[in-house]
């Protein structure tokens, strides 16, 4: 059996690209449009996750009143709306 590379941001990404390509040329018939099209809407799903797991993971460094050094939210110092 064939070894699956990891998933990865990157490489979904890059396949993602791949099958944008595809479905724009026309060259795909039916079938292959809408296999295409259910495994792009995956990859959005999984490419979506990551980059929000690595947006709450994102922190900054903020000097308090006293001088030292606080790790803070990044959304909080953009002033984010919820």
């Amino acid at each position: 059996m064939a070894e699956r590379k990891k998933k990865t941001f990157e490489s979904s990404l890059a396949r993602l690209e791949e099958i944008v390509k595809a479905m724009e040329s026309g060259d795909a018939m039916l079938d292959e449009s809408l296999s295409l099209y259910e495994e792009g809407v995956k990859l959005i799903k999984y490419c979506t996750k990551a980059l929000d797991d690595a947006e709450q993971k994102v922190k900054i460094l903020q000097k308090g009143e006293d001088g030292a050094l606080t790790e803070v939210d990044f959304m909080k110092t953009e002033g984010a709306a919820e």
